[in-house]
């Protein structure tokens, strides 16, 4: 790993790692449709079985107690995107691929919209806490 991609994930939030996880699947699509369109299985594979490594993680890593109805979607929705990704290297088509990576770039961004809003909650929160502090 190299030493700054090891230092962000070092110094990342539990959610900044979560969008991490998902650019590294959506980057390694996008090599396995080059590695379709250049005919390089061997490239195509390997890609696949990268981004099917990180939606494991990320299927592994759901806590169904604590994320309820959410957690079981995203668990279903994570073994859809396998599954087409199978299929996606046995025929050697991007169709599959093209359809996974729309899902996870709508995945991704929700989660840095997310994180944006827990950002903001959070410095409204402080703010009032300062404010009210100051009025004492």
């Amino acid at each position: 790993m190299n030493p700054y991609l090891k230092n962000q994930i070092e110094t990342s939030s539990p959610e900044q790692i979560l969008v991490l996880l998902y650019d590294g699947a959506i980057k390694f699509l996008n090599q396995a449709k080059i590695g379709i369109e250049n005919k390089d299985i061997e490239m195509t594979h390997n890609n696949l079985m990268k981004a099917q490594n990180i939606i494991s993680e990320l299927r592994n890593t759901l806590d169904m107690d604590i994320g309820g109805e959410l957690a079981s979607n995203l668990y279903a929705l994570y073994n859809y995107f396998n599954r087409r990704l199978v299929q996606a290297n046995i025929k050697k088509e991007t169709d599959p691929i093209d359809e996974v990576l729309e899902h996870l770039r709508g995945l991704r961004d929700t989660w840095k919209q997310a994180i944006i809003n827990k950002r903001e909650e959070e410095n409204k929160s402080l703010q009032n806490n300062e404010n009210s502090y100051y009025e004492v």
